[in-house]
């Protein structure tokens, strides 16, 4: 269950990546669902069980400005323009599932994004990460 799911992140965070980039340089409005469904059919074609990928998409997209808020709070020595567009992705997906997601404990979503952050950030990425969502956690749990 766990690989598919760290599967899912990784091209949740791919799809947010590269809809972030198309709403800035492009005219034509992105349409996620279908950026999600080409980097699915590309880097995971095995994959049968999709559903966590997309409800992972859409609940990030649907708390975006929210989300940003929090990284915004927790991260203010950054701002949020200045943050690397893949660690803003990684983290929005972190704070989401913290946030929102039954599913995935705090716990999890933190090593999980931990790991994204190893693989497709820079040497700094993990440790900032790891940091910005142990302090959305540690809020949310009132500590």
């Amino acid at each position: 269950m766990a690989s598919y799911r760290h599967l899912s992140r990784t091209c949740v965070m791919q799809t947010l990546f590269e809809n972030e980039f198309l709403t800035e340089n492009s005219q034509k409005k992105p349409e996620p669902e279908k950026i999600l469904a080409k980097i699915l059919a590309e880097f995971a074609p095995k994959l049968s069980e999709t559903d966590f990928a997309y409800e992972t998409l859409r609940g990030v997209l649907s708390h975006k400005k929210k989300l940003v808020k929090m990284i915004e709070k927790h991260a203010p020595q950054w701002p949020i323009e200045k943050i690397a567009r893949v660690d803003r992705a990684i983290l929005e997906i972190g704070v989401y599932e913290i946030l929102y997601s039954d599913q995935v404990p705090d716990v999890v979503a933190i090593n999980e994004a931990v790991e994204v952050a190893k693989h497709f950030g820079d040497e700094s990425s993990s440790k900032f990460i790891n940091g910005v969502l142990s302090s959305v956690m540690k809020e949310k749990d009132g500590k």
